[in-house]
């Protein structure tokens, strides 16, 4: 019987944010699983991550969520080719006066920013 480890990392300072970057970097993310609920505050994005925790390389489905996010915005993004699928290479911070924005860095030079006055990130997997 093998076990299965359902991960689950919240974020909620720059540390956390770095350790979800870092699970996630490589992930594969089709462009239309992200949604940005306005009257939430929350972003979605699901990706298809390499395991981290254990030897093998295995593909794992998981959502991050983003919360408190004030507004979005991207750069280099086709929104309207439905099979865009990207490389996630790593989440990014900065901090400007008080706000935060977080950058999702992808290959081909795309970026989602995300404003915020606070960092809440989950990245949770899916079975």
């Amino acid at each position: 019987m093998t076990k299965h480890y359902l991960a689950k990392i919240i974020a909620k300072d720059h540390q956390g944010l770095q350790m979800i970057s870092a699970y996630c970097a490589e992930a594969k993310v089709n462009i239309q699983e992200e949604k940005y609920i306005n009257k939430n505050k929350i972003f979605l994005i699901s990706l298809e991550r390499f395991s981290l925790e254990t030897e093998k390389k295995k593909i794992i489905n998981s959502i991050c969520k983003f919360e408190f996010i004030d507004n979005v915005k991207s750069k280099n993004i086709n929104q309207n080719d439905k099979n865009l699928v990207l490389d996630l290479i790593g989440i990014d911070i900065l901090k400007n006066k008080d706000k935060y924005e977080i950058n999702l860095i992808f290959s081909k030079n795309a970026h989602i920013i995300l404003s915020t006055e606070i960092i809440e990130v989950t990245l949770e997997d899916q079975y």
